[in-house]
């Protein structure tokens, strides 16, 4: 098992805490798993100043496991007085919008993040059912997802946990399932332009009509490709905000393809509820209080 901020990938971008390999347990899984998953990880409940406030929308989805008790809950962003509950293993489909954790004390979860499409040969039907919501493990797995998480629950080790979840995983791995070729060259275009591909020529390089481009996109993602690419952008403009706490952000709208920079504030808003420059003051205060 390895603890490394290097295999922590997308996780890393749901939180605004720094040093997150200081406070999950991360594992990197074993092909073919790793085509499909980012990472396995284990997150205790304990200094309330890690306490995860806001998960922020990464365009993936997300498996969790409560291991303290059977139940898992999310509270609306808008309206935190709206909180849902589930059992303590459940999937969340790729989100347009941040959502926080209803309770996060005393718990001991684990689970997989999936990369972008990752989820879609597990799934057994079109991950855009899943969009921005979150549903029962054993919705979608039936008694194998109750059986799965009685066993995490009686091992002993982190180490042990992510082995049976890897094992478990691999079992219920679709070799069958066709993934669409488009999809998994559209992932890679929006990956490699920062400032976010317009569909319609995505869709033109990848040779399909942009009305099915977008379908297939959605069937295995869980989002649009416009939705998709803008929740990139904005990742992107939270990697560089951390890289520099005082950027200039006419240029910084310029060069990841904003319109302006009323046009980065609005994305911001709708993606994280702060405005870039709350963000940063929000950043330096929470990590100056940690000590970091």
């Amino acid at each position: 098992m390895q603890s490394t901020l290097a295999i922590a990938g997308g996780k890393s971008q749901q939180f605004t805490i720094l040093k997150i390999d200081t406070i999950f347990d991360f594992y990197k899984p074993r092909p073919p798993l790793s085509n499909f998953i980012d990472n396995f990880w284990l997150f205790e409940s304990g200094d309330a100043a890690y306490k995860p406030e806001l998960i922020l929308p990464t365009g993936t989805f997300e498996l969790a496991i409560n291991l303290r008790k059977n139940q898992l809950a999310f509270q609306e962003i808008e309206r935190p007085q709206n909180c849902t509950q589930f059992s303590g293993a459940g999937v969340s489909g790729a989100h347009g919008r941040g959502f926080a954790p209803g309770d996060s004390e005393d718990v001991l979860i684990v689970g997989a993040h999936f990369k972008p499409g990752g989820a879609f040969p597990f799934l057994g039907f079109p991950a855009g059912e899943l969009a921005d919501t979150h549903v029962d493990l054993e919705t979608i797995w039936g008694a194998s997802a109750v059986w799965l998480r009685e066993r995490l629950c009686a091992a002993k080790t982190s180490a042990e946990r992510f082995r049976l979840l890897e094992e478990f995983l691999l079992s219920r791995l679709c070799h069958g399932v066709e993934q669409h070729y488009a999809v998994q060259a559209a992932l890679e275009i929006f990956g490699s332009d920062r400032t976010g591909p317009k569909i319609k020529e995505a869709a033109k390089s990848i040779g399909l009509s942009e009305r099915r481009f977008i379908q297939a996109f959605k069937s295995e993602v869980g989002l649009t490709p416009k939705l998709f690419s803008r929740i990139q952008r904005f990742q992107r403009t939270r990697t560089l905000i951390h890289q520099n706490l005082a950027p200039d952000w006419p240029t910084v709208a310029l060069d990841l393809g904003y319109f302006d920079q009323s046009h980065l504030i609005r994305e911001f808003l709708e993606f994280s509820r702060l405005t870039p420059t709350d963000y940063v003051k929000r950043h330096i205060k929470t990590n100056v209080l940690r000590g970091l």
